[in-house]
């Protein structure tokens, strides 16, 4: 059986928390707990003309990969929602080939 995973580019991640909000109304969950919740590092000086400003969106034990959407032939909310564009669903073998073709600013998160 194939593994099924989330490939993040947080390079381009704008910090909306869309990506948030969505997976908080797809699960229902309280206040307090997330299935993907942002990380914000920053801002920290780089050198003295660029800084360094990021958001990073990470899956968290409460995330089962949208299992009852995917069921339905549809992506993850956090999938749908991301307003950036920057997580991808897919193949574990999949997304780790892209991961040799892009930036260094990504995370893997499988099941």
């Amino acid at each position: 059986m194939s593994r099924k995973g989330l490939l993040i580019d947080y390079e381009y991640c704008t910090g909306c928390h869309s990506c948030e909000v969505a997976c908080k109304m797809e699960k229902q969950l309280p206040h307090g707990q997330h299935g993907i919740q942002l990380a914000h590092n920053g801002p920290w000086k780089v050198n003295p003309d660029q800084w360094e400003n990021t958001y990073v969106p990470i899956p968290t034990q409460l995330c089962d990969l949208c299992a009852d959407r995917v069921a339905t032939g549809k992506k993850p909310s956090c999938v749908h929602h991301c307003q950036a564009s920057v997580i991808e669903y897919g193949e574990v073998e999949e997304l780790t080939a892209k991961m040799n073709s892009r930036s260094k600013r990504q995370i893997l998160f499988a099941l």
